[in-house]
């Protein structure tokens, strides 16, 4: 069977599928049956099963994916709101900048001469690793 990725299941089949795992460990089969059965990693049904054992049945419930809110940003909530206002009032060329339209390389510019902030273009960061 192929193994299923977790990281791509709805948080609450990716809790059934955890109790699946439970259900079949209290039943008495062993932890590479249970992932041959189920279709997961052995080591994530070795954790599901230690997390149960640690800290019970709350331990199934999936956590929040991502990053919370506002964390890691670059620019503050007053800048952001800054290019933004600009970004509705004017266009690149009444800023004296060298585009008909605001596209992703515009802003960075702007982002730069107005914050003194430079970002790095993921877009051209990847392109250049290929």
């Amino acid at each position: 069977m192929e193994k299923d990725d977790g990281r791509k299941l709805s948080a609450p089949e990716l809790k059934e599928r955890r109790k699946q795992v439970i259900r079949a460990y209290k039943r008495g089969l062993n932890k590479k049956q249970i992932s041959r059965d189920l279709g997961l990693s052995y080591p994530a049904v070795r954790n599901i099963i230690a997390r149960h054992e640690q800290h019970g049945a709350e331990s199934l419930t999936p956590g929040k994916k991502g990053r919370k809110v506002g964390e890691k940003r670059t620019l503050t909530e007053a800048q952001e709101a800054d290019i933004r206002r600009l970004i509705c009032e004017k266009r690149p060329e009444q800023m004296k900048m060298e585009f008909a339209l605001w596209n992703r390389a515009a802003v960075m510019q702007l982002i730069e001469w107005d914050c003194g902030i430079k970002l790095n273009d993921l877009r051209l960061c990847r392109s250049s690793l290929n």
